[in-house]
């Protein structure tokens, strides 16, 4: 039976050497208020220590000195498994300084795992991450040198067949943002930007004899419908009651609360951007490549768009009509409507349906995408992407691996070079001005992403756009199949890779 406790007594229901599981992506859906009473305690008693923390989107707000950051950094976890490190703003700083054992997987592939522990089940198989990084064949899921349990990722043959067995360890503490818990503990998810691997993750922590804790905004009498009660009371242990700042019509676009037409989405997008302080860069690079991608977009599709350029495509979409002809997704579990960026990402405005994460990613694995496009920090002479570890950074790979690995089209967005790159456009006709420092084709990437080779073997079309030129994926590498107006192909193309490419 539910009770009803402050953050500091839901808190004592975690015991050293736990292992939490946290239903967040990335910025989004954040239980702020118990993770800092996680550590209030552990600054006063130096308890609870030696905790396994598993995200399958990861957690933070963006700001090294809030959410679960303090507790990190100051030695409460030993162990750390996400699928993205993006918002967790110190904490993927330290992943590489070998503070504690820090892990990388698909973000599906988490998620994935997570339902089947739900289920009784140790781990689920998956053909996603084969001849990617993650392979135990080529680097395995550590990210650092503490970073050694290969019990979380293993190659197996099913059926004369490859695939990755993926697992997280047992669940034994949820712990869950909610919109409200009506008088029978059952918590709904109305006022929310989604509900990720809530249900799966209760469920998995139950079935080990674990604890669940939600935090909610409100307590409601009236019995929430039974469709849209997400968690029911039975698995839950633990209502943490926190009052919430009214979100403001803004946020409230992006949770479902009132319609916003597809003809309003410009609008909505402008007024997010504004509450949240982020800024869409507009370059003549990025708008150059949007524009060229975007003509790959065909009637009736279903899409992904990654964050940074790739975002330009949805701008040229719209004005050629594109925009609504085809049906946007994120990896959240929205379907249907325009995706947030920022440190929104994962919500969408104006949603037709927004469902399980780990549904999505079924959808993703699958092959139900048409195109993708996703950005790249290098690509090489085979085809191969660097989208999710930069020289002396690390993010993580997100959704990237998933979003990519069966998608019938997939584009990735890039420019040729960064840091300092300055083009300009005149008429149509483009002219590099100056070449940034660090090429993004390069001989070998330092980390794979995507293989090539798969995505051959898979029978996906490939395309890598940049703002002087599109490259095509063919079984004997790269084919230079677009030179824009304006750029001279010896000098602006040919002479600044490192490898010969099919002309």
């Amino acid at each position: 039976m539910f009770e009803i406790m402050t953050p500091a007594e839901a808190v004592d229901l975690i015991k050293d050497g736990d292992c939490i599981c946290v239903n967040s992506f990335l910025g989004i859906e954040n239980p702020v208020e118990m993770h800092e009473a996680i550590y209030a305690k552990y600054k006063e008693s130096g308890s609870p220590k030696h905790l396994t923390m598993v995200s399958s989107a990861g957690f933070g707000l963006w700001d090294e000195n809030r959410n679960a950051e303090g507790y990190i950094r100051d030695g409460a976890v030993d162990k750390l498994i996400c699928g993205h490190f993006g918002a967790m703003a110190s904490t993927k700083k330290l992943v590489l300084e070998d503070r504690f054992e820090a892990y990388n997987m698909p973000l599906g592939c988490i998620s994935h795992a997570i339902r089947a522990q739900a289920g009784g089940i140790t781990g689920a198989l998956s053909k996603v991450g084969l001849d990617i990084f993650v392979d135990p064949r080529i680097e395995g899921p550590g990210i650092n040198n503490l970073s050694k349990d290969d019990s979380l990722v293993k190659l197996v043959d099913v059926d004369g067949e490859e695939y990755l067995y993926y697992r997280v360890p047992k669940i034994d503490i949820a712990l869950i943002k909610g919109t409200a818990a009506d008088r029978r503990g059952n918590i709904s998810f109305d006022d929310m930007y989604m509900s990720g691997d809530a249900l799966s993750i209760c469920q998995a922590a139950k079935a080990n004899g674990g604890k669940v804790i939600v935090q909610v905004d409100k307590l409601i009498r009236k019995p929430s419908r039974p469709r849209n009660a997400i968690i029911p009371g039975c698995l839950v242990d633990a209502i943490v009651v926190v009052e919430q700042e009214p979100l403001g019509s803004g946020y409230e676009a992006l949770t479902g609360s009132f319609e916003v037409p597809s003809g309003q989405w410009d609008m909505w997008v402008e007024i997010i951007e504004r509450l949240t302080t982020s800024h869409r860069q507009n370059s003549v690079a990025a708008d150059i490549i949007g524009r060229r991608a975007s003509r790959e977009l065909k009637v009736d599709d279903i899409v992904n768009i990654g964050v940074g350029i790739p975002e330009t495509v949805s701008k040229y979409a719209k004005e050629s009509g594109m925009l609504n002809k085809i049906t946007l997704t994120v990896e959240s579990g929205g379907v249907g409507g325009f995706p947030a960026s920022g440190p929104v990402f994962g919500a969408m405005i104006g949603a037709a349906s927004v469902y399980d994460m780990a549904n999505q990613f079924d959808l993703y694995d699958n092959g139900g995408l048409d195109i993708c496009f996703m950005g790249a920090l290098e690509v090489d002479k085979h085809g191969n992407v660097n989208a999710h570890r930069g020289c002396g950074a690390f993010a993580g790979i997100g959704g990237f691996a998933n979003i990519t690995a069966k998608t019938k089209t997939v584009v990735f967005c890039l420019t040729f070079t960064a840091k300092g790159l300055f083009v300009e456009e005149d008429n149509g006709k483009v002219n590099v001005v100056q070449e940034g420092r660090i090429p993004k084709f390069v001989e070998e990437v330092s980390s794979i992403s995507f293989s090539a080779k798969r995505a051959l073997k898979n029978g996906q079309r490939v395309l890598y756009v940049t703002e002087r030129c599109t490259f095509e994926l063919t079984p004997d590498g790269l084919k230079l199949i677009d030179v824009y107006p304006g750029i001279d192909k010896e000098q602006d193309i040919i002479a600044q890779l490192p490898f010969p490419v099919i002309e």
